[in-house]
């Protein structure tokens, strides 16, 4: 057990809690806090959305996430905002207003969460005012999900929020001091309950070297799930997200290449502007990758670390050539991402090591990068098979040609053949059917639930002649258009 301390609806509150609670589970079982609802326990519906900010930092902004698979240790020195404390003096928050004056709700069980998300857009636009567009109303509730109403009704409160008037809560300007990091007690018996938030790279790696049994915790978007869907207890966490090393994004050059050295803890929000600016299609791919409360706290580091092979980033670092920065107490090392898968779940990742960073190589001029994504939703669903292409075209010439793909193997990977085949080759039709043919060889992937493996191998085959059309007929739409494909 440890304390931690944070802010409740602008009140502040204490708690012993175990590493493996849950913020869900602290509300509701421990404070008795019951109008965020858990529904799936997975992080895919909503319904438990609550809103976090830091009050120590006058910049935070309200974010959006799922407290059911949000560590509720992590709320340490935070504030956490609950549909309880929207209302004031008896008058309702806009989002609130909104959704009854437009219908927005019928049984009411997902109402809390569709509620928080569209406070953490309302407040996020009165700190910063912007144009509401469909495709940031579209981003803000893909998370949650409402079986009784249909979305117009809430789309309409979400466009009418701005019509009401609101006056801010005392809490809304909350602060406190910034509380101590959780630290634990040395030595602790290897069953003995941990939970640490290290702030210092140095001090993340000794207690990795410490605690090799511990399990790093970040945005706990996937690992909570052993916890909520397994039942597997998670009794020793060690907490990145307070690790300043891992929380930049740094412009440098590395093996004499120009580009990024990302922080294993940045999350895939924070990492948007950068690819906005510099990735384009990267950028795109990040509104198909979870919901926005999956996006404001996952991590790059964790997405590589996990090593999934329907992991949606590692494909596309994989094109991009990136290398990932291993560091341990004594020793940093870095090596190509392609390096570092090596079977299913298996990675070159030494016990006592952690990924601090990964360096994303800027594109040369006038490289192009292209990355589709198959799903059987749209919106918030994980990837049956994903393919990323990187690729120069001189005078009609294949050149630095990178493919990768993902939900094709046991691990992320580069499909070498195929971009032999295609390297050096002019663009035509008889080309792209031998890198076709080079890659109907190259990959054996499984059966499972989101598609066998014939249509995986037929997927793979079609994003490649997908990218033959584009390239042949590069003014035209190869498909319809969508906000998200």
């Amino acid at each position: 057990m440890a304390t931690i301390e944070f802010l409740l609806n602008g009140t502040p509150h204490q708690r012993d809690v175990s590493p493996d609670t849950s913020i869900l589970t602290l509300l509701r079982d421990y404070l008795g806090i019951t109008g965020t609802k858990e529904g799936c326990a997975s992080g895919d519906c909503g319904a438990c959305t609550v809103a976090i900010n830091n009050p120590s930092d006058a910049q935070s902004r309200f974010l959006s996430v799922n407290a059911c698979i949000t560590p509720a240790h992590q709320l340490h020195g935070q504030h956490v905002i609950t549909v309880e404390g929207l209302a004031t003096e008896g008058n309702l928050h806009p989002a609130q207003r909104a959704m009854v004056e437009c219908h927005g709700s019928q049984c009411g069980f997902c109402t809390p969460g569709i509620v928080m998300s569209l406070f953490t857009l309302h407040a996020n636009q009165q700190q910063r005012p912007s144009p509401l567009t469909p495709e940031t109303l579209e981003a803000t509730l893909g998370g949650n999900l409402c079986r009784c109403t249909g979305y117009r009704p809430i789309r309409d409160a979400a466009l009418s929020m701005q019509d009401f008037s609101w006056k801010a809560p005392q809490w809304f300007e909350a602060s406190q001091q910034a509380s101590r990091p959780l630290q634990s007690p040395e030595p602790i018996a290897e069953d003995e309950a941990l939970f640490i938030q290290p702030t210092t790279l140095a001090e993340l790696t000794d207690a990795r070297h410490c605690y090799p049994a511990a399990r790093l915790v970040a945005g706990a978007t996937d690992l909570w799930l052993e916890n909520t869907q397994r039942l597997t207890p998670l009794h020793q966490l060690i907490d990145i997200t307070r690790v300043e090393e891992l929380c930049r994004i740094e412009e440098a050059s590395f093996q004499a290449q120009p580009g990024w050295w990302v922080g294993a803890g940045v999350t895939y929000s924070q990492l948007e502007p950068l690819l906005n600016s510099h990735f384009p299609a990267f950028a795109h791919l990040l509104h198909r990758l979870g919901s926005q409360q999956v996006r404001n706290r996952g991590t790059l580091g964790g997405n590589i670390a996990n090593a999934s092979p329907i992991g949606d980033t590692p494909p596309v670092l994989l094109a991009l050539n990136a290398w990932v920065e291993l560091t341990s107490h004594n020793n940093t090392r870095q090596l190509l991402l392609s390096d570092f898968f090596i079977n299913y779940k298996k990675t070159a990742l030494a016990d006592n090591e952690v990924i601090s960073r990964i360096f994303i190589p800027q594109m040369p001029e006038p490289a192009t990068l292209r990355v589709w994504k198959l799903s059987k939703r749209r919106e918030d669903d994980i990837t049956a098979v994903l393919g990323a292409f990187c690729y120069r075209v001189n005078n009609g010439v294949m050149e630095d040609v990178r493919i990768a793909f993902g939900g094709m193997a046991a691990t992320p990977k580069r499909a070498s053949q195929t971009e032999a085949a295609l390297e050096g080759q002019p663009v035509s039709k008889a080309n792209f059917q031998a890198a076709q043919r080079a890659l109907a060889e190259e990959f054996q992937p499984m059966s499972d639930v989101r598609g066998s493996q014939y249509y995986r191998e037929q997927a793979a085959l079609n994003l490649l002649e997908r990218l033959y059309l584009s390239l042949s007929s590069p003014n035209q739409e190869v498909m319809l258009h969508a906000y998200a494909h």
